[in-house]
């Protein structure tokens, strides 16, 4: 019998994988455009919905790592509802953040909160600016960031790598990288849980709350498919990152991961 927690076939030459399907590497940023198209005007209260709430602590645990101040300057890659861009800039109100997003629809969310919440909350019109961007070819100069960081979405790159040699390249020197994500469960008690709900359970909320049950079960397969908390340590640290550290939320069901450009 096939596991459903596996892909069919492993991905290789100029094939990447789309969730447990292997698909050209030409078609994932379409097809992936297309996933977040379709949840973006649901996307924060699935969110809600599918964690408990617990995705708000975690966020919060990025933003005390991260420990924004003063001017700094901050690329918020694939953030375009603007969840991780308004806390820092309610953390530090002098710092600017540039909000970058591959998908239009996503950045359009984030800007209309912005606008709907401005007069309660200022330094969201004054200090952000949100740009459609591509993670892989930022349209960025060197060195012109303090720190980067990525919520929930690296996993969605075609090529992880040349998204942290392109964060690593427009960081400063000594900028810092903070990427949050899901990660490997620890306990096999838990993992157990977590899988029946993942498989069973979420694809089936997002059809009856986004009503678009294949998108989430799309978000279900690629969170099974990213490389747990050590492999992905590698991979930073194979981008010439340093000073990499890892701190597990709830478990291992999310993971941060920290690192400078020494």
């Amino acid at each position: 019998m096939t596991d459903p927690t596996q892909p069919t076939e492993n991905a290789s030459g100029n094939q990447t994988h789309f969730g447990f399907q292997t698909v050209p590497e030409t078609e994932k940023a379409r097809l992936v455009r297309g996933v977040f198209d379709s949840v973006a005007g649901n996307y924060d209260l699935m969110n809600d919905v599918m964690s408990g709430g617990i995705h708000r602590l975690w966020k919060s645990a990025m933003i005390d790592w991260l420990s924004p101040r003063g001017e700094m300057t901050v690329l918020d890659l694939a953030g375009g509802t603007g969840d991780i861009a308004f806390r820092i800039v309610e953390r530090a109100p002098r710092a600017r953040v540039v909000v970058a997003d591959i998908n239009a629809a996503m950045l359009e969310q984030g800007r209309n909160r912005a606008i709907d919440t401005g007069a309660q909350h200022p330094a969201r019109l004054r200090n952000l600016n949100w740009a459609c961007m591509d993670a892989e070819k930022l349209a960025l100069p060197d060195r012109s960031v303090d720190a980067y960081t990525i919520a929930f979405g690296i996993r969605n790159v075609t090529h992880i790598d040349a998204a942290l040699r392109e964060a690593f390249r427009v960081l400063k020197p000594g900028g810092r990288f903070l990427c949050l994500e899901f990660s490997a469960v620890r306990n096999p008690a838990l993992a157990k849980l977590y899988d029946a709900y993942s498989f069973n359970l979420l694809p089936k909320l997002g059809g009856l709350i986004a009503k678009d049950e294949e998108s989430y079960r799309y978000l279900v397969e690629s969170i099974r498919r990213f490389p747990d908390q050590e492999a992905f340590a590698a991979m930073i640290r194979e981008a010439g990152f340093g000073n990499v550290m890892v701190r597990d939320l709830t478990g291992g069901i999310a993971a941060l991961h920290s690192a400078r450009r020494i």
